[in-house]
């Protein structure tokens, strides 16, 4: 949706919530490349696949074998598999269409996030963060794991190094956040020392280093869809974005020239010389009053705004920067805290997920603007008294005359190329799969007074309660009517 035809003064980002969406207890959520379909993983081990443009349920897969509360979901480049990471230590991959599992991966620790390769269309490696351990590149096929670099000092064996972190019975851990870059050909990883390590995953080696100011964790990194900037969410409550300045595509070759221009002997120092020219600071994105900490943060579509949700447990807050770091609006929803965030790939809006597992559906509040409909169209703030033109209802009107067109009636037109998607991240593709046949769900006789798919909109988006409470009205309502249970004899 291009908001400058409809009204320039507006900006293109959600203002309300437009309705939300139910099924069981959602804990995650992520859209497809064409935001046509929307994955949400449930607190009982199943994946909800949504039609977005219908808001109604598409697929669900459910594995007899899970049954713990999914940590992460994540759609494949052409949407033909969806990856689910859960937390009985599973992952597992499935093929959309057919609704079958195609393997299921048992980890030694609990993946709380798993991202397919992003350059393939079917992907069989995928990077796993686990709870307590390194992140580690997955062959989904063969089942082996690779565990990546966490510091430069052991990028040899790939072995997390001690950290000042540790679990009640004294256990350490090391918290790390990782990311596929845009190609695929490298991992950028976010450890407990505020470092910023850029990894080749084949062959384990560790290729630059960008330190953050303060040392803090970095709980989060993400990339924007086109590639071009990388977001760090660090405990120190401050949102980072820095641009990328390698090429998109051949990332990993441009380190073999990065490497000859730099002269330094010492390995930390080169590698956080060769980290300059990678990545550069570009925002910083806090809230200087509250400071409070940030979660699920991502960008847009486009790249123009950055979103994060405040991780106050009695809060529904979402926040919206421009990215020249002006804080746009703040979306406020019930009071329940947000579990999750993602943003539309193509259009304005905000999909959040809350503590209760309702998934909120944000859009644009538009304002009618009738004269968008006629260009000669004048609003009156009260009546006035017209005055017709003499000529004003002539057959042909002498002010009016036809101006000669300038163009050439013998052009051919052409009505086969298609524009590309200015939002699209790389080319389309004829074996792009954009939606999914609706399967109807059979009546349960025990659920039937209960609710599943959409609910109906909200008619006011800051409401303080959950929408399960007016549901709970309405029910009472409909039980107590006097045409319940009554018969009409013919």
């Amino acid at each position: 949706m291009n908001a400058p035809i409809i009204d320039p003064l507006q900006g293109d980002f959600p203002e309300v919530i437009e309705e939300y969406l139910e099924h069981g207890v959602m804990k995650c959520i992520a859209f497809n490349r064409r935001g046509t379909l929307l994955a949400a993983g449930c607190s009982d081990g199943s994946c909800v696949i949504w039609d977005f443009e219908t808001r109604g349920i598409a697929k669900e897969l459910r594995d007899r074998d899970c049954a713990a509360a999914i940590t992460s979901v994540c759609w494949s480049k052409y949407g033909h598999r969806i990856l689910v990471s859960a937390a009985d230590k599973s992952l597992t991959l499935w093929d959309v269409v057919s609704g079958e599992k195609v393997t299921r991966i048992v980890l030694q620790q609990t993946p709380l996030q798993a991202r397919l390769h992003p350059g393939s269309s079917m992907p069989s490696v995928c990077l796993a963060c686990p709870l307590s351990s390194a992140p580690m590149i997955v062959d989904l096929s063969t089942g082996s794991t690779t565990a990546l670099p966490v510091t430069i000092p052991d990028m040899g064996n790939g072995v997390a190094p001690p950290s000042r972190n540790k679990f009640p019975d004294g256990t350490p851990f090391t918290l790390t956040a990782a990311c596929f870059n845009k190609n695929g050909d490298l991992v950028y990883v976010g450890n407990s020392k505020g470092e910023i390590l850029i990894i080749d995953h084949k062959n384990v080696k560790v290729l630059a280093m960008i330190p953050i100011s303060g040392g803090a964790v970095i709980k989060n990194i993400v990339f924007s869809r086109n590639g071009q900037y990388l977001l760090a969410n660090s405990n120190d409550r401050i949102i980072r974005i820095y641009e990328n300045l390698l090429p998109l595509k051949d990332g990993l070759g441009a380190f073999d020239n990065l490497s000859k221009t730099i002269e330094e002997e010492d390995t930390l120092e080169k590698m956080k010389a060769v980290g300059s020219k990678c990545l550069v600071l570009f925002r910083e994105f806090q809230d200087s009053i509250t400071k409070m900490h940030w979660k699920a943060p991502c960008f847009s579509g486009d790249g123009e705004w950055v979103i994060a949700a405040s991780a106050s447990k009695g809060e529904h807050k979402i926040y919206i920067w421009d990215r020249a770091g002006h804080l746009v609006k703040i979306l406020e929803g019930p009071k329940e805290a947000v579990f999750d965030l993602a943003w539309h790939p193509v259009h304005p809006i905000i999909v959040s997920v809350s503590l209760t597992g309702l998934v909120y559906i944000w859009a644009k509040d538009y304002t009618e603007n009738w004269s968008a409909f006629a260009p000669d169209f004048k609003e009156l703030e009260e009546n006035e008294e017209y005055v017709e033109r003499e000529d004003e209802f002539d057959l042909v009107p002498e002010t009016e005359k036809v101006k000669e067109s300038d163009a050439n009636e013998d052009d051919e037109v052409d009505i086969v190329t298609v524009e590309k998607d200015p939002f699209s991240d790389s080319d389309m593709s004829q074996e792009e799969l954009c939606f999914l046949p609706a399967i109807p769900c059979p009546d349960v006789p025990e659920q039937q007074d209960k609710c599943v798919g959409s609910s109906s909109k909200l008619i006011d988006s800051n409401h303080s309660g959950s929408p399960l409470s007016e549901e709970n009205g309405q029910a009472a309502n409909n039980a107590s009517s006097p045409l319940e249970g009554k018969f009409v004899r013919l």
